[in-house]
């Protein structure tokens, strides 16, 4: 998070030493690390938060994807169907004018 090295953790050391003494020095360091875990605990809540909903918006745009392709797999059955069933009408008027032209007279 922070490039601090030893050294500059001992003059933190020493001036907070000085500054808030002795007697306060453990607890205030006790509130600190307190704080400090916090902190870091949000943050981890926070970018779980995060990837969530952007794993929640990866699987939105897959549904939207799938939605499509199936919409034009649909859209291509329904032609072939009108095709087929064009077909079939067609052979079927050819049969009956066929059948009625070559069936003896009653």
């Amino acid at each position: 998070m922070f490039d601090v090295g030893f050294s500059e953790m001992v003059v933190i050391a020493i001036v907070a030493l000085i500054v808030i003494g002795p007697e306060r020095l453990p607890a205030v360091a006790r509130t600190v690390g307190t704080l400090l875990g916090r902190i870091r605990r949000y943050t981890s809540d926070v970018k779980a938060e995060v990837n969530r909903e952007l794993q929640l918006e990866e699987v939105r745009k897959m549904q939207r994807d799938l939605a499509e392709q199936a919409q034009k797999l649909e859209k291509g059955v329904r032609t072939e169907i009108d095709v087929v069933t064009a077909v079939a009408s067609d052979a079927d008027q050819v049969l009956s004018v066929d059948n009625s032209i070559h069936s003896p007279p009653k």
